[in-house]
């Protein structure tokens, strides 16, 4: 397929389905906060995005800057993640934090390969910061982009790897970049990402056919599953090993305190466990 009519149809759908989010609402001056735009996509990784828009702005609340979330206990950050699930990702948002307000002085790196450095920031976590934060015309590529680019480009093909679908982006970008006109490169991907969602729900996950793809584990019965429950738990006060196996029943139960004590999530004193 043409480059030019592949855009064409990635835009005119971004003007019949655009979705309104509100990491997506720049501020008064016109610029978009960077720590905004992290809160937003770490949370936003393997989780839906009608649960993340219930949590967002109540994060933001209770978290309004980055030195805010520097400086409270992970606890506090942990209480406030509740529901989002994979709680780790909220130890990399608080150590993010913490970090860029110790190494870059409070101010965001603006340049991706310092992004990257930033605990939980990937490569492709990295880009979209650039892209959202500071209309940079970056290439980075997740599972919507991918369906796009599979449907349009590679829909006979299987295992399709990242290396082939990124010189198809890449060639987006230039024209967005040689041409001045209606859209940037931050409501670029916002199309991208627009038109995946809507071609999950039309024709599937596309992004099944990457070799990048791995399926999402099952979440009941899971050893994810009792990490959450001691957490939620925890949430709540303090509580002995016998009450946590009174409201826990489940073998590893002792190995996942024990995992969660070095990572750090949580703090053991004597015979009780709590949030850190």
């Amino acid at each position: 397929m043409d480059i030019d009519a592949f855009m064409n149809i990635v835009w005119d759908n971004y003007e019949s389905n655009k979705r309104n989010m509100p990491w997506r609402t720049a501020k008064l001056d016109g610029m978009f906060d960077p720590y905004c735009i992290m809160v937003s996509e770490i949370m936003l990784q393997q989780t839906q995005v009608s649960r993340v828009i219930e949590k967002y702005q109540k994060f933001l609340d209770q978290f309004p800057s980055v030195q805010k979330l520097a400086d409270a206990p992970l606890s506090d950050v942990i209480r406030i993640w509740q529901g989002l699930g994979y709680n780790r990702r909220a130890k990399f948002l608080h150590l993010a934090a913490q970090k860029v307000v110790s190494e870059f002085g409070s101010k965001f790196p603006t340049d991706k390969a310092q992004l990257s450095t930033l605990p939980g920031i990937g490569a492709n976590t990295a880009g979209a910061i650039m892209a959202y934060a500071y209309n940079e015309p970056v290439v980075y590529i997740e599972t919507n982009i991918r369906t796009v680019f599979i449907h349009h480009f590679f829909e006979d093909h299987d295992t399709i790897s990242d290396s082939q679908l990124l010189p198809l982006l890449q060639q987006c970008i230039d024209k967005l970049e040689g041409h001045s006109g209606k859209y940037s490169f931050r409501e670029w991907y916002w199309a991208l990402m627009d038109y995946g969602a809507y071609l999950k729900q039309q024709v599937g996950n596309k992004s099944r056919k990457s070799k990048a793809y791995t399926k999402q584990s099952k979440f009941e019965g899971s050893r994810r599953q009792v990490r959450g429950a001691v957490l939620r738990l925890l949430t709540q006060d303090e509580m002995k090993l016998g009450a946590l196996r009174r409201n826990i029943a489940d073998d590893r139960l002792l190995s996942v305190l024990i995992d969660l004590t070095q990572e750090g999530m949580i703090k053991q004193v004597d015979n009780h466990y709590s949030l850190s």
